[in-house]
């Protein structure tokens, strides 16, 4: 475990140093504890848990309320990992006052130390809104996947010189507006890594190559956990499907064949006493 708590100095440190900062998404107590336990620098409550734990096709029905209920639990297990929670969509798009608002009810209701946001220059205001609200944003640029509809589904982004130069001019934009860190998803790694020397302030890749200052992963995916859909980006570290398959294969066929509960697993009384019940 580490010896100091991670925070958004920590995040700055980590760029001049040029130390690498590990992120994973929690979205529940005990894996929060165990990934928190395990030294992960920080810990993203990503509108992911829309596909991952709830069964949506995208993130796009995932509310503040469902970001606070999971943010409270993984607080609770991440003793020194910073916890982020993602702001969901619409709930920073319909004035800076809503934004700061959202933001707050996270950092307030759901215990997490900064939020998330999606894009770039459209969403200037409120980064600058929730910042001057003393509360610590994380950019988010390339993929963006509350954008799924406008972007015509989940491909890289910036591949082109025109939306590469917007992305970079973005991404010092939300620089400017305070923000302490951005996530580059799904972009091209020459890319990604230009943002990353032009920035004073960390990058996190998730599909966006070595070059950036740290990266990101849902943990279900690289936990081989989520094989609903398996992006080219994700490393699995374990197959914790078929550990866990041929676990519940194992209890039921116990169960079934009388091997379990044994004696190893029940409690006993007095003999007396049980004569004098029958």
């Amino acid at each position: 475990m580490k010896s100091d708590k991670f925070t958004v100095s920590s995040f700055l440190k980590a760029k001049q140093s040029g130390e690498k900062i590990s992120m994973l998404t929690a979205y529940d107590y005990s894996t929060a504890r165990l990934i928190d336990e395990a030294g992960v620098d920080s810990i993203l409550v990503g509108d992911s848990l829309g596909m991952v734990v709830l069964g949506y096709e995208n993130t796009l029905q995932v509310t503040v309320d469902d970001i606070i209920h999971h943010c409270r639990a993984v607080s609770r297990g991440a003793k020194m990992a910073l916890v982020i929670g993602d702001m969901p969509f619409l709930s920073y798009h319909i004035s800076p006052q809503e934004s700061v608002k959202n933001a707050g009810r996270i950092i307030q209701e759901g215990m997490a130390h900064a939020v998330k946001l999606e894009g770039g220059r459209d969403i200037i205001d409120s980064v600058k809104a929730i910042v001057r609200a003393q509360i610590p944003v994380v950019g988010h640029l390339g993929l963006t996947p509350q954008s799924v509809n406008m972007l015509g589904g989940f491909k890289v982004q910036g591949r082109e010189e025109d939306k590469a130069k917007k992305m970079i001019e973005d991404a010092l934009m939300l620089q400017e507006a305070g923000v302490f860190c951005i996530v580059l998803e799904c972009v091209p790694m020459q890319l990604a890594q230009l943002i990353s020397e032009r920035l004073d302030i960390p990058t996190i890749g998730i599909g966006a190559g070595s070059g950036c200052g740290g990266q990101v992963l849902v943990t279900q995916d690289m936990l081989g956990m989520y094989t609903d859909f398996t992006p080219k980006f994700v490393k699995q570290y374990a197959n914790m499907k078929d550990d866990i398959i041929s676990a519940v294969r194992g209890y039921i066929d116990e169960l079934k064949s009388g091997r379990f509960p044994g004696k190893d697993h029940s409690f006993t009384m007095d003999e007396e006493k049980l004569k004098r019940l029958y």
